[in-house]
């Protein structure tokens, strides 16, 4: 990895670039459209949007108004639960589509394990794909046994699971897991949220010995395991830092002394197992 524009290789040979702007809680219009300009003037070229986050329209217009050429960029959305089901997913891609407005789509997620559904919605998802709408499909927040549930009543096995991964929440079977399947592993939320991680002394130390930032040794401990990392900014420093993670290496100590912080902390109170919002 030596820039922004390195990519993954998915089991079906699609690339996709290691880090990528988040845009949860980014607001619609002005602020989204700001973010994701300035992450394209910087070198980004993986954007990532939900369609519960309510900002795709304002993806949708920043990109168009990049000026950037479709097939130089990656863009990623998601099925909210609610819609989850196989006509209505259908239906919501076409609606996320629109707003993005674009004419395919790079990735598509389904953003929960929602019980009874999820698989009458990857069921929408392997049509998308094959119909040529979207190049790679995937998930979000899934366990180990929700992927082996896909695997085993479907066609195409998922390309991508979006997950929260962080120093605190290390995932380690279910990073083993999608390694044993050629499943990308995709971390949401790398930096924890506040500063709790940002001020452990142990990434502190690390961050000092290589003139890094606390945030930058984060990102990079991601990279090293091969984790796509998206994390969230709408500031223009921010989105500039966390971009330059290219030109330092973490030893296996450093890269060990971190994942020992591990703590199983979730940054928000779910239950993977159980979604019922």
């Amino acid at each position: 990895m030596t820039g922004l524009t390195d990519s993954a290789t998915l089991h079906n040979g699609v690339k996709m670039p290691w880090l990528g702007l988040g845009v949860w809680m980014a607001a619609d219009g002005e602020e989204v459209q700001r973010a994701v300009r300035w992450a394209i003037e910087t070198g980004y070229r993986h954007i990532d949007t939900a369609a519960v986050y309510r900002n795709e329209e304002g993806v949708g217009q920043a990109i168009k108004d990049s000026g950037i050429v479709r097939d130089e960029l990656f863009v990623t959305t998601k099925v909210w639960n609610a819609n989850q089901g196989y006509d209505t997913t259908l239906a919501a891609f076409d609606e996320s589509m629109k707003k993005l407005q674009l004419d395919y789509l790079d990735l598509y997620l389904i953003h929960w394990a929602v019980p009874g559904k999820y698989l009458e919605t990857w069921r929408a998802l392997e049509k998308l794909y094959r119909d040529g709408r979207v190049r790679a499909i995937g998930v979000a927040n899934f366990m180990p046994e929700h992927l082996q549930d896909v695997m085993d009543h479907s066609d195409i096995k998922p390309m991508v699971d979006q997950v929260e991964f962080h120093p605190l929440l290390t995932q380690r079977r279910l990073l083993e897991f999608c390694r044993a399947n050629q499943i990308q592993l995709e971390a949401w939320s790398p930096l924890f949220r506040g500063g709790e991680v940002l001020s452990d002394p142990v990434i502190g130390e690390i961050a000092e010995k290589h003139a890094k930032t606390p945030a930058q040794v984060i990102l990079r401990w991601d990279l090293q395991q091969d984790v796509i990392t998206i994390p969230k900014s709408v500031h223009q420093e921010r989105i500039q830092e966390n971009a330059e993670v290219f030109d330092f290496t973490l030893s296996a100590e450093e890269m060990d002394r971190i994942a020992a912080l591990d703590a199983n902390r979730r940054a928000i109170d779910y239950d993977p197992y159980n979604v019922d919002f």
